[in-house]
Parts: C-alpha cells; structure tokens; sequence
C-alpha cells in the first residue's frame, strides 16, 4: 500500500483574511515542495471558487481530482509528483444552545461536485449566506448541519474542528459543549474523526476517555499556500475518498498510521493567559489565582491545556500510543530562520529553502525522513544539527497563550551567534531535553485542583493525578 501525506483543512483566497495565492495552481504547486499527496480544496461552498475549482481540476482516483496539465506551475527545483484534491469545506455555526451562545466550527468532505452543488443549494433554499465568506457563518445547530448533509448524501462527512480552541470549537471553553455528543447529539454517530487542532495533539486528547472512537486528524488549516503541512496526517492505504474514510473508521487498523504536528506548545491558545498584561500561566497559576489573571484580576483566557484537564478522566495514557504514531516538527522556513537569526520572509531563508528543496527533497522528508549526514553535506552541520534536535524533542519551549503564538526553538542564542561568524561552527552540547512534555508540575496541580472550585468554569473536578507523561 502507498504511504502518503494528507491535509486535509485548508482554505481558498474567497476566505476573510487569506493569501491571494491560494489558488489550485499554487496549492498544487506547495503540496508538491511539502511533500503533501492529498490536499482539501476548502472553502467549497463558495460558488466562485468551486467554479474555479470545476474548471481547473480533473477526476482522478475515486473521490479525488488532480489539477489539470494546463494549469501545473512547472519547476525543476520543486518535486514532480502528482498532488490530488479532496473537496472539503468549513462551517461556522453560531447559535443559541441551553441558554448559551455556541460557536462551532465544523468541516465537511464531499465525494463529488454534483454533492457539493446539492450542498450549496441547500444552504441558499434556507437563506444561508455563502457568497460573502469562503468559511461561512450560518445561524445553524452544529447538529442540524450535520443532519442537513447527511440527508443529501451518506457520503458527506463530518468532522469537528480544531476541537478545543476557546472560540470556535466544539468543545471550547468560551463557546463549547463538554463532549462531542453534547454537541452534535443524535447525528455524533455519523462522526469518526476530530480534529486536534494546532495548540493541542494526540496525547493531550486521549486523557479525555470520550474521545476514544474517535481518530484524531492534524491539519493545518493553512490561510497561505505556504502553510500546508503545518500539521498533517500519514497513511498507508489505496489513495481515494473512500479508502482514506475507511482507514479512519477504522482508527486502530495499520492503514491510518498518524500524524505529523507542530509542537502543541506553539498553539496560540496552548496555554491560559491575558494578553494585554503580557501574562501566560501554567495550569496550576491558573488554579492558584481562581481562573482570573494575577495583574488585573480579569479572566483568563481559558487556553486549551486547562480546558483539556478540566474535561480529562484517564490517568495512564500509556497504552494509547499503540493506536496512532506522532512526528513533531518545526518548519524548515522556521529553523532555518532561527539559524541565521532572520525572518522566514527574508531573502536568505528564501533561497536556503529552495536549495534545499531542489537538493535534497521534499520539506516533510528533510523533516521527518532523510538522512543527518545528507543534509549536512547539501547544507552545512549546524543546520543539520538544528534538525535532528527538532526529530529527538530536543528543544526549548515558550508556550503560546490568549492569540499569542509559543516559540519553539533549537538553538540557543550563543550557539546562533557562533554559527553566524563562522558557517563550518558545529554546537558541541546538545540542546536542552525535557523530561516531561509539558511544562507544568502534576502533582502540584492535583494538589490544588483539589481545593479549586470548578463550578465557576461549569466544569468537572479532575478525579486525581492526571498522568501525561506515561
């Protein structure tokens, strides 16, 4: 069976705040530098870019399309490979559930245009706004959505976003419900697959025992061309619509191998925190202060580390790793940006990347695949060195919080400094290896979870020790 990588929850240039290049030319163009097989259209109830899409795209293998020779950006610094397309499309539903305004976000897959036209003649018979926004917002129960598309085809399907996120999510802490079922009530048997979302992964996920049935996608939700693959997923299996489907039903098989994620902690919502004091808190800060902020006594914004362990059951999640892998990666642009001390805009990054690209191989196998030695020998040592840190979780971390990105870094700033007066400058001590891969004392939040009064957050008390790091 081929092994691939797919993203599957992207976005085109009809959303509010997108590149304008993200087109069926460049994401093509893109998926191939990342070494991405299957990438989502996003966006497809948008009659524009599904008409773009209609024009540009042709079917392939069952379920999916392939850009058109046409309209393939040739280059010969860049992979050859084929890229396919999957219809995909998110929802934002606001609306009044149990007394509370709800924000959640849901994306749908469809198997065909014909579906996908159904889909947006449903919408406009029910006076939905889909001209305004590629990422629709509609007055609609994240469970009646699910119910209206199920009812247009079986073959639709539906899977949660970025599940935690405080402000649009399923289970969110500003808008949210407290399980998935809560949410999408009778029409949750329909749903197979999550998404974890940028500031959260697998591991934190499985401490939640209801989440067990579910698999757990990564994507990348990318708002450029350039951000596919920021988070990803791997299979091993028949590449079509209803094979990938079927890996997921079936979460525990071989042919849904895992995923691919940016650190968690460089989610802009990891950690809990308030922004406009500059104040990110741990887990246990936030218990010892009662949930509001040390330097304005406001609320915290709830990040998605409290609101995972205030929702949490499982203690030991050890055995959970036998039922998906987990590559954590910092992008090529990044690294090689902290290495020479730019921006990932910068003209030197630029140009490192591409030789990079066209020498050695896609961004996700530099990453994740190819040899140390390779890419010190088409690069130089230090880079090499950056990337290895990177694959053994050797790194420094500051977490992100309340709209703020974390930082993830694999150099130190004297290490930097020595690479950049001399290029042949090899660090002789490693980077610095946590232990645990969160940054917060257990025991210590047990033992204030304890004597904290979850009814302020409507929440549930952790029953003991929630134990992550197993």
């Amino acid at each position: 069976m081929p092994r691939f990588i797919a993203d599957f929850h992207i976005h085109s240039k009809y959303s509010m705040a997108t590149s304008k290049q993200l087109t069926p030319k460049w994401l093509d163009y893109w998926a191939r530098i990342k070494g991405i097989s299957v990438v989502g259209t996003g966006d497809f109830t948008h009659q524009k870019w599904t008409a773009e899409l209609y024009e540009q795209l042709q079917a392939a293998e069952q379920g999916l399309f392939m850009l058109k020779p046409d309209f393939v950006e040739h280059s010969q610094a860049i992979p050859q490979a084929l890229v396919r397309f999957m219809l995909t499309a998110e929802i934002s539903s606001i609306y009044k559930k149990n007394g509370k305004t709800r924000k959640v976000h849901t994306i749908l897959w469809a198997p065909d245009f014909v579906t996908v036209t159904k889909v947006q003649h449903a919408f406009m018979q029910r006076n939905l706004n889909i001209a305004s926004d590629g990422r629709p917002i509609i007055g609609m129960d994240a469970r009646d959505l699910a119910a209206l598309c199920k009812d247009i085809s079986p073959d639709i399907h539906i899977v949660p976003a970025h599940i935690w996120t405080p402000w649009f999510s399923a289970l969110g802490a500003k808008s949210g419900f407290d399980s998935i079922a809560e949410c999408y009530g009778d029409m949750e048997p329909h749903i197979f697959a999550v998404e974890t979302g940028i500031s959260s992964d697998a591991p934190m996920n499985w401490m939640c025992s209801f989440l067990d049935r579910y698999a757990l996608l990564s994507n990348s939700d990318a708002h450029s061309p350039e951000k596919l693959g920021r988070n990803a997923n791997v299979f091993e299996c028949d590449i079509s619509y209803n094979s990938i489907v079927s890996a997921l039903q079936d979460k525990q098989g071989a042919s849904f191998v895992g995923t691919i994620d940016t650190y968690p902690q460089a989610g802009k919502y990891h950690f809990s925190g308030h922004r406009k004091c500059g104040v990110c808190a741990t887990p246990v800060e936030v218990l010892q202060h009662a949930f509001v902020c040390k330097t304005c006594k406001k609320p915290y914004t709830f990040g998605v580390m409290d609101r995972v362990m205030q929702l949490a059951d499982r203690r030991d999640i050890s055995a959970c790793y036998n039922w998906q892998s987990i590559e954590y990666i910092i992008s090529l642009p990044e690294l090689l940006a902290q290495a020479y001390n730019v921006s990932e805009n910068s003209k030197k990054v630029k140009t490192q990347y591409m030789q990079m690209i066209q020498n050695v191989g896609a961004e996700f196998d530099i990453l994740t695949r190819c040899e140390i030695s390779d890419i010190a020998h088409h690069t130089n040592s230090f880079i090499a060195e950056g990337i290895r840190r990177m694959r053994a979780g050797e790194i420094y971390v500051t977490e992100g919080y309340d709209g703020e990105y974390g930082d993830i870094r694999v150099f130190t700033a004297d290490e930097v400094s020595e690479f950049i007066k001399n290029v042949d400058y090899t660090p002789t001590n490693k980077a610095h290896k946590p232990l645990q891969r969160f940054y917060f004392d257990l025991h210590a939040y047990d033992s204030e979870a304890k004597k904290t009064d979850f009814s302020l957050l409507h929440g549930k008390k952790p029953d003991g020790q929630l134990q992550l790091f197993l």
